[in-house]
């Protein structure tokens, strides 16, 4: 299956497979990194990063925006709390659900694995692109995922 763009078909299936592979590759990049300086791995770093710029969110906000299970959610979360960056507190407006927020220590990791997560991820990226390819990767990555995210396409169904 091909589609044209402005300078050819695409291979489709193709274009799949690489932005999957290099997604998993980055992801493994940044895991070994932020283990090896940090002790957590992206997943971890990417919760906090998400809990510290939006405070007392809950379960499902993080859910929403990781496009993930509520289930598997919450217990990422209980992973988090166990290793004390993370506290629930009782939600005032909704008793069935808690506000997570996080402890000092979970705000300092963050903060501290932030640096480390830009360095690699730079490092990373600088391998293959020039500024203005970057530049350019980004606008459509994010036009890609404002239609996904606008259609509700891919969000999980538990």
């Amino acid at each position: 299956m091909e589609s044209k763009s402005g300078s050819g078909p695409v291979d489709v299936p193709g274009f799949f497979s690489d932005l999957v592979r290099c997604e998993t590759r980055l992801y493994n990049a940044l895991n070994d990194r932020l283990r090896e300086r940090h002790g957590l791995v992206t997943s971890q770093f990417e919760c906090l990063k998400l809990l510290r710029d939006r405070p007392e969110s809950r379960v499902a906000d993080l859910a929403a925006e990781f496009a993930v299970g509520i289930g598997a959610t919450s217990k990422s979360v209980d992973r988090l709390e166990a290793r004390g960056w993370v506290a629930r507190r009782a939600n005032p407006a909704d008793r069935r659900s808690s506000l997570l927020v996080l402890t000092d220590e979970g705000a300092r990791l963050v903060d501290e694995a932030e640096a480390t997560f830009t360095e690699r991820l730079t490092e990373l990226l600088d391998t293959a692109f020039d500024d203005s390819s970057l530049s350019a990767a980004a606008v459509v990555f994010a036009r890609l995922r404002a239609v996904l995210e606008r259609d509700q396409t891919g969000q999980p169904t538990g």
